[in-house]
């Protein structure tokens, strides 16, 4: 699990870094404050653990940004013990608030029960897909990029998704219809081909009707 924090005192962060070791938790932090969702897409955490008072933006804005394309657990960590800034943070989707100073134990017990939440059996899951400048939300089944979005069908994006996440590799035709009908979307050859013809008019839209390429005899591939 990758629990991705974003702290700017430096007493705080390798206290929480060391301990999270000790719970086999991998600690990741952003590279400064101005590349904080650059590297939340990059990192694809299990959880977000945000202060409020940071350098630049606030961690409101951060957290906004951040449900803007994901569901990932965040967790406000701040000495600020105004009731609105509590308020604030649930209002705009944080899982859980702690008021600094705060008990050590306390924290890990929360992100524990967090993650026991939203992660069943200890699977990881990321809900965004990076792609060409684009974003692909699982959870919601649309592709975002320039400030468009593009919802697809549930054949159209799991297509899309089969082919991004083998990272450029060729996924034969039929290998892309017998994983759709194990995902219940039974399919025939003809069908494959007007769902890869509809997805590529949709990506045409973003700039990316030359992001899937055809491997005649063999299958098709997203550029990476």
């Amino acid at each position: 699990m990758n629990i991705f924090i974003v702290e700017d005192d430096s007493s705080i962060l390798e206290l929480l870094r060391e301990r999270f070791r000790a719970w086999s938790l991998h600690a990741s932090t952003p590279r400064d404050f101005d590349h904080i969702m650059d590297d939340f897409l990059n990192e694809k955490p299990q959880l977000v653990i945000l202060d409020i008072q940071l350098p630049r933006f606030d961690g409101f804005h951060w957290c906004r940004e951040i449900r803007s394309v994901s569901n990932v657990p965040i967790l406000f960590l701040s000495s600020r013990d105004h009731p609105m800034d509590m308020v604030m943070a649930m209002n705009m989707g944080a899982d859980d608030y702690i008021q600094k100073p705060f008990h050590l134990d306390v924290l890990l017990a929360k992100v524990q029960a967090i993650l026991r939440r939203t992660y069943t059996y200890g699977e990881e899951s990321a809900d965004v897909i990076e792609w060409k400048g684009a974003l692909l939300q699982l959870n919601r089944g649309v592709i975002r990029k320039d400030g468009k979005e593009i919802e697809l069908t549930k054949n159209e994006f799991f297509i899309l998704a089969t082919l991004v996440r083998a990272k450029n590799e060729i996924i034969p035709r039929q290998e892309l219809i017998r994983r759709l009908w194990e995902d219940e979307q039974f399919v025939n050859d003809n069908t494959l081909t007007v769902n890869m013809t509809r997805l590529r008019q949709k990506l045409a839209v973003l700039g990316l009707e030359e992001a899937i390429v055809t491997k005649k005899g063999l299958g098709y591939m997203a550029v990476p």
